[in-house]
C-alpha cells in the first residue's frame, strides 16, 4: 500500500511537471501569518507584470481564497473535457479556489492529505499554456498547503511579506527559513502596512538579521483599502502607492 501511494503521488508530481512546462519564471508570494497583505502584493505584481508578460496568477490559498474578491471575479471555472480554463482579468490569468465554490462563504474543511491533492489536481489540470511568469499566492504559514507547493512547483524565488509588528515579523522569519530549508530562493521582504498604526522598521530589520534583501515598505493608505474593495489593482492607477509599489518591482528586476 506504501509503495502504491508513493506511485501514485510520483505521477502526479510528474503530471504537473509536463503541465507547467512551459511557464519560464514561477515567483511565489508567502507570509508566516495572514492578514498581513499577501494577497494585496501577490494581485498588485501580477496586475504589474501582465503590462508587458504573458502572466498567470495562481491563488493556492485553498482555506482562504481572496484573488477573487480582489478582483471582482465572481464566475467559475470553465472546463474543455478534464482542462480547467482560468478566468481572465486584466492581461493575467487567473486561478483560484474560489471559482470551484458554489459560494465564497462556503468552509473547506478538508484534511492536509486531500488539500495536497487538491492543489496536485489543480495544478495539473490547469490550461496554463505559455507564460513568462506564474505568481503563486501561497496559503500561510509553513505546513501541509506551502510545502507541498512549494516542492511540486519549485519555484524561482519567494517573496516574504510581513507587518512590521513583532508577531508577524517572527512569523516571517520562519516562512524564510523554510524556503531556505526547501532550497527555495528568498527574494526578499516586503513590509506592508507601514506607518503611524503599526509602525515602521520591522520587515527591514528581519531582512538584515537574515541576510536577505529588503526589497521595500508600503504605507497604510486608504488607497490601497479602496482598491481591494473595487477589484481593481492599485498598481495600475496613478497614486503614491503604485511609485511605491513599482520600487520594489525595480529591485525584483534583478532577478528576472
Amino acid at each position: 500500500m506504501q509503495k502504491h501511494n508513493k506511485d501514485a503521488f510520483g505521477e502526479r508530481v510528474k503530471m504537473v511537471e509536463e503541465n507547467i512546462s512551459g511557464i519560464r519564471h514561477k515567483i511565489a508570494v508567502m507570509s508566516g501569518k495572514g492578514g498581513v497583505g499577501k494577497t494585496t502584493i501577490a494581485v498588485n505584481l501580477a496586475a504589474f507584470l501582465a503590462k508587458d508578460s504573458k502572466i498567470a496568477l495562481l491563488d493556492a490559498d485553498i482555506d482562504c481564497p481572496n484573488v477573487n474578491k480582489f478582483l471582482s471575479i465572481n464566475e467559475r471555472f470553465s472546463a474543455k473535457g478534464d482542462r480547467i480554463m482560468p478566468v481572465k482579468r486584466f492581461g493575467m490569468k487567473v486561478v483560484s479556489f474560489a471559482s470551484l465554490q458554489e459560494s465564497e462563504d462556503q468552509p473547506i474543511i478538508w484534511r492536509g492529505p486531500m488539500l495536497s491533492n487538491a492543489i496536485m489536481q489543480v495544478l495539473g489540470q490547469v490550461e496554463w499554456g505559455k507564460l513568462d511568469y506564474l505568481v503563486v499566492d501561497l496559503p500561510s504559514g509553513t505546513s501541509d498547503a506551502p510545502l507541498t507547493i512549494m516542492q511540486v512547483l519549485k519555484p524561482d524565488g519567494i517573496i516574504i511579506v510581513t507587518t512590521p509588528q513583532n508577531v508577524a515579523v517572527v512569523d516571517a522569519r520562519k516562512s524564510a527559513n523554510m524556503a531556505k530549508t526547501l532550497g527555495v530562493p528568498v527574494l526578499g521582504i516586503i513590509e506592508n502596512m507601514s506607518g503611524d498604526v503599526f509602525g515602521r522598521g520591522g520587515g527591514e530589520k528581519a531582512a538584515n538579521d537574515l541576510g536577505i534583501d529588503f526589497l521595500g515598505r508600503l504605507e497604510l493608505k486608504a488607497e490601497i483599502v479602496k482598491s481591494g474593495e473595487s477589484g481593481r489593482p492599485f498598481v495600475l492607477d496613478d497614486c503614491k502607492s503604485a511609485g511605491e509599489f513599482k520600487k520594489i518591482i525595480d529591485k525584483l528586476n534583478k532577478y528576472a
